[in-house]
Formats: C-alpha cells, structure tokens, sequence
C-alpha cells in the first residue's frame, strides 16, 4: 500500500508549504528568473526594432532605393479581357457594351474639367518635346505639377463624339499606355534597326514609337490600316519622368489610341503591338513587358 509521502508527492512540487515552493520554486526563485527573461526579450525586441528604423533610415519616400534591377515599363491597353480577346457582333449592342464601358471609365480621368486647376495642372504642348524636369525626388520642392492629356487628342476614339468607340461599324479603338516607373526617363530609339521597315516611318524626335502588326504570317493583309492618335502618334517624352505618387499625385500618362478601320470580318486575328525605345526590351515570361498581343474577332452574324 503506497505510503501518505508518495500520495503528496505531487501536491507538494505544486505547493510545499514547508518551503514555501510553487512548482519547485520559492517566491524570490520566480522574482528572479521573471526579471531575467523581461530584460532578455527587452533586449531583443529592442535589437529588432533598432534594425528595422536603421533600415528605414536608408529609405526615400520619394525615390526607390534600388531600381537597378526594375523592368522596362509593360505596355497595356483598355479594353482588355483575362484572355487578351476582343470578340463582338456587330448588331449586338450588348456584345461590346462592356468594352465600351471600360473604356468611358478609363478616359474619365482624362476629361478637361478634371484638369482645370493651375495649381495641379499646366500645358506641355500638342507636339513631342523634351524631358519635363521638375526637381530631383529629394529636392524641397513639394508636389509636382502634371501635363495636361486633353481627349481630343485621341480623335475619334476620345469617345467625346463616337461613345461606342467605333465598335458599332466594325472599326474598334483601344487606348494604350506605357505603365508608370519612378523616375524612368524613356529614350526614343537612335536608329531604326530595331524597328521593322513598315513602322520605320514613325520615328521621330522626342517620341517613342509604337508600332502594331499581325502576329502571325497567315493574318499579313486581313488587319487592314491602323490609324494611331495622340501626341507625334507615340508616348511624348515632356510626360516623363514621373515622380511617384506623394508628389505627382494628379500624373496623367500620355496615351495613344489605335483604331483598326479594315479588320477582317468573322475571323480570328491576333495583333502585336510594341514600343521601341534605347532602354526599352522585351521578356518572353513577360508578354506585356514593351509589347503586347491581343485576338480580336469582329463577327457579321
């Protein structure tokens, strides 16, 4: 039969009441090894966040620290779907009515009465033209003003005439841009080797070209005549470079708009479109890196 010691055994490393002992330890036992672990971790969560101000001591909130390793700028267009297809009828008003919409969203920022405020706002022009320098990003000079984009620039795909955007007859716009980069100062190509001989033509000073095609040697001839609107029919250099959003919060990107007038009906063409520049490249893993390619299908029926 188990003797009375053995039964309290247990009892007493919870609670000895002779010793005064929780869990094996006295009181001052506890004391001591509690402040150890408090200056322990104090110390190094202090160490953590003394690291971690260092390093946001190195840091602009105006510039990125490293920008050697960022991409040229991707080249995107509205409307746009989760598979790059543009597909509509021509008598179905509902078959583009999407399309359409994305595009009057889009543009929405970019009517005048949005760009009236001479504190925000100035004019850069209607022809291409040289860097716009505002400042260095470190500079004391607080927000950045923007370079006015009117609508109108965009012809017949500005909406502001035509709301369905050519759609309705057969002859799609798309609008066109060059995505943002801090800082990024594009340069237009120095010569016209790496641009094909059909868009040789649209090289020009203070403008990078934007040129599309068929992407595939069987839609040569079924694309028809693509008219490119907006400023030299290319992205203008005055719109760079752009200084982030803290002090170019009002930046309009410059746009091309690209209405395809004679596209083949009932068929399916895949159309690219690039950008050229000294600085700008192109990734296979990244198809909207420079360029992009997009099927677009006007049927009849």
């Amino acid at each position: 039969m188990p003797s009375d010691k053995d039964d309290g055994g247990w009892k007493k490393f919870l609670w000895n009441s002779e010793k005064g002992e929780l869990l094996g330890r006295t009181g001052g036992s506890w004391f001591k090894i509690t402040l150890f672990y408090i200056i322990f971790y104090g110390c190094l969560a202090g160490i953590f966040i003394g690291t971690i101000q260092a390093m946001m001591l190195t840091l602009s909130d105006y510039k990125p620290t490293w920008q050697d390793r960022v991409a040229p700028p991707g080249l995107t267009h509205t409307p746009r779907s989760d598979k790059a297809e543009l597909a509509f009828t021509l008598n179905d008003v509902e078959s583009y009515m999407s399309y359409t919409k994305a595009l009057r969203e889009f543009l929405a920022a970019y009517d005048d009465k949005n760009q009236t405020d001479k504190m925000k706002f100035e004019d850069c022009g209607g022809e291409p033209a040289g860097y716009r320098n505002r400042g260095d990003l470190e500079s004391e000079q607080s927000v950045r003003k923007a370079c006015r984009f009117s609508r109108t620039l965009l012809g017949p795909c500005s909406g502001l005439e035509d709301r369905d955007f050519g759609f309705q007859e057969g002859k799609p716009c798309l609008i066109v841009k060059l995505n943002r980069i801090v800082n990024f100062r594009p340069r237009p190509p120095a010569s016209n080797e790496s641009i094909p001989e059909e868009g040789q033509h649209k090289v020009q000073p203070n403008v990078i070209p934007i040129y599309c095609t068929n992407k595939k040697e069987e839609d040569a001839g079924k694309i028809g005549e693509i008219k490119y609107y907006g400023i030299g029919g290319g992205f203008p250099l005055q719109y760079y470079p752009y200084y982030g959003k803290l002090l170019h919060p009002q930046y309009l990107q410059p746009l091309v708009a690209l209405q395809f007038t004679n596209l083949t009906m009932n068929t399916e063409l895949r159309i690219e479109c690039k950008v050229f520049g000294e600085n700008i490249n192109y990734s296979d893993k990244d198809r909207y890196q420079g360029r992009f390619d997009v099927k677009i299908q006007v049927n009849t029926l």
